[in-house]
C-alpha cells in the first residue's frame, strides 16, 4: 500500500532559521506567519497564552527549551503534543554562564565602564589606569567550589567547563537521567540537597526549567544557607530567584554579585549586577539546532505519528511498516488500549503493530493497521471515553 501524505500547513510566530524550515520539503508542506488552518505551528518567544486554539492543529513546535509561553495544558487537554528542542542551545547558554563567571570574578563590566571613560593619553593616561585599576582587583576561578543546579544537557555541559577550567564541580539534580550522568565528567561531586549544594558552593549556577516546583527556588531561606559573598548566577529564568530576596542579599553584601540573564529595572538599578539582554540562546548556531531539531520532531509526527521530545507526552517511536497508521491520545486511564483494539476488531481490521505509552495524566497509542479505516471506526474511536485526538497517519 503506497502512502501519500497530505499538504501540510505549517503556522511560524517570530523568524525562524531557515536551517530548521528547509527540514520540511516545499512540495509537502505550505509554511508561513499568514496560514489559516495550520496543522502545525512553530514559534520561538511569541505568547500563545491568548491566542485561540485552531481546531485543525496537530502539533506545537517551540524552538528553544523553555515552554512557558505556551499553554500546555490547554494543548495537552485537546491531545496536542507540544515540541521543544532541549539541549540544542546548550552549547550557547554554557559558553555565556562561563562568561558570567568570568565577569563576576575579575570584576569586568565595571572595569571596562571605568577604562572606556578616561581621558587623556601617553603618561597621564597610564597613570589614571595604574591609580583606578585598584578598585577592580578580583580572584580566581581555579580552587573555587561551582554549585550546579540542574544537570541536564546545559548544566552537564557547564559543570564539564568548569571543571577544566580548574573549579571543584559540585551538582544537583534529582531527576537527572542516566543520559547525563554518562556525560558528566566523573570530577563533579553530587550533593544530597539542594541546600547541601548552596552551603558549599562559591557560585551557584542555575540550570532548571521554570514550573511550579522552581518558582522563587533561590529564596530569602535558601540565600541564607549560601556561604557569605558567594556568586548567583541566573541562566533558566527570572522567576526561578526571588528578585527582592537577592537585592537585600547584594545590600548585606551576603551576596557578592548577581548575573542574570533576565532585566527588570531593580535589578539593573543596583550596583553589583551584571544584567544582560536574554543573550543565552542568542547566537545563530544556537538558533539554526533549535529551529533544526523542532523541525524534524513535528515533520515525524505529522508523517510518521512519532512523538520525540515532547514536554507533555511520552515519546513513542514506532518503525514505519506498510499499511496506514492511527495515532491516538488519550487520557491516561484504565482500559483504554482494550476498547480501542475491541472497536477495531469489531469492524474486522486486524493489527499490524501497536506501541502504547503514558507519562503522567496522558498516554499515546501508535496503530498499524494493514487496510482502509472506514470514518464510521474513527468515530467510533473519537467516542471513547478518555480519547482526546484520533488521526489517520
Amino acid at each position: 500500500m503506497t502512502l501519500h501524505f497530505p499538504p501540510f500547513k505549517i503556522k511560524t510566530y517570530n523568524t525562524l532559521s531557515n536551517i530548521g524550515l528547509e527540514k520540511f520539503p516545499s512540495q509537502r508542506y505550505e509554511i508561513g506567519p499568514g496560514i489559516e488552518y495550520p496543522d502545525a505551528i512553530l514559534l520561538r518567544s511569541h505568547d500563545l497564552h491568548d491566542v485561540a486554539i485552531p481546531e485543525s492543529v496537530k502539533a506545537v513546535g517551540r524552538a528553544g527549551t523553555g515552554v512557558n509561553n505556551i499553554p500546555v495544558a490547554e494543548y495537552s487537554k485537546r491531545g496536542i503534543p507540544v515540541f521543544n528542542a532541549p539541549g540544542a542551545n546548550a552549547n550557547a547558554v554554557t559558553e555565556l554562564a562561563i562568561a558570567g563567571l568570568l565577569l563576576a570574578a575579575r570584576n569586568i563590566p565595571d572595569a571596562w565602564y571605568f577604562t572606556k571613560k578616561l581621558e587623556g593619553d601617553g603618561d597621564e593616561l597610564e597613570a589614571l589606569v595604574e591609580h583606578g585599576k585598584k578598585r577592580f582587583s578580583g580572584f580566581e576561578l581555579a580552587g573555587k567550589t561551582l554549585g550546579v543546579v540542574g544537570l541536564g544537557a546545559i548544566g552537564v555541559k557547564v559543570s564539564n567547563a568548569a571543571t577544566a577550567l580548574g573549579l571543584k564541580v559540585v551538582g544537583f539534580d534529582p531527576q537527572m537521567t542516566v543520559e547525563s550522568a554518562w556525560k558528566l565528567s566523573a570530577d563533579a561531586i553530587p550533593a544530597g540537597s539542594l541546600d547541601e549544594l548552596l552551603s558549599r558552593a562559591d557560585f551557584v549556577s542555575l540550570h532548571v526549567p521554570l514550573n511550579e516546583h522552581t518558582r522563587q527556588l533561590i529564596n530569602e531561606a535558601r540565600i541564607a544557607k549560601m556561604k557569605p559573598r558567594a556568586t548567583l548566577l541566573n541562566f533558566s529564568r527570572a522567576a526561578i530567584v526571588d528578585e527582592a530576596a537577592v537585592i537585600d542579599a547584594l545590600e548585606s553584601s551576603k551576596l557578592h554579585a548577581y548575573v542574570s540573564d533576565f532585566p527588570s529595572r531593580a535589578l539593573l538599578n543596583h550596583a553589583r549586577t551584571i544584567v544582560l539582554p536574554h543573550l543565552g540562546a542568542s547566537t545563530a548556531e544556537a538558533e539554526d539546532n533549535c529551529a533544526a531539531m523542532v523541525s524534524q520532531q513535528v515533520r515525524d509526527f505529522l508523517e510518521n505519528g512519532n512523538i520525540r521530545r515532547s514536554v507533555n507526552f511520552p515519546d513513542v517511536n514506532l518503525p514505519r511498516g506498510e499499511g496506514l497508521r492511527l495515532a491516538i491520545a488519550n487520557e491516561n486511564i484504565p482500559s483504554m488500549v482494550s476498547q480501542m483494539t475491541a472497536a477495531l476488531a469489531e469492524n474486522g481490521l486486524n493489527i499490524v503493530n501497536i506501541l502504547n505509552k503514558s507519562r503522567g495524566d496522558y498516554a499515546y497509542t501508535l496503530i498499524d493497521i494493514n487496510a482502509q479505516i472506514p470514518p464510521p471506526v474513527l468515530a467510533r474511536l473519537s467516542s471513547i471515553h478518555g480519547v482526546l485526538s484520533v488521526r489517520i497517519v
